[in-house]
């Protein structure tokens, strides 16, 4: 179960982490990366930022981009933020939207073959 401060601490970090990627690093795969979520541990060692991409064929590249900004990321968090432990960073391409359009190609599959088969 995640507590209320932990949530608030998810927010303030995609927040923060949002900003330092679109105005502060100077690398420009890394700044294509949309975040999307951002998932703290409870112990505050470990953080996961979920992100997705315009152009998923970049996907390599933004990651590897990501994961080698992060330990700068880290160092603007610690600045920015008051808490006593910054987590470290681990970036992860987030798939749910492509997900959720082929459950939707699959439902609307299923509802023409239903009309066809009822009319």
């Amino acid at each position: 179960m995640v507590t209320f401060r932990i949530e608030r601490l998810n927010r303030e970090f995609l927040r923060l982490i949002a900003d330092i990627l679109a105005n502060r690093i100077k690398n420009g795969a890394a700044s294509s990366a949309i975040l999307t979520h951002v998932n703290c541990s409870r112990d505050l060692s470990h953080t996961k930022v979920y992100f997705t991409l315009l152009e998923e064929s970049r996907r390599k590249e933004v990651t590897s981009a990501l994961e080698s900004v992060s330990g700068a990321i880290r160092g603007m968090l610690g600045r920015e933020m008051h808490i006593r432990q910054v987590p470290e960073i681990h970036f992860v391409y987030d798939d749910s939207e492509k997900k959720a359009r082929s459950m939707d190609e699959l439902i609307d599959r299923v509802i023409k073959e239903d009309i066809k088969r009822s009319g």
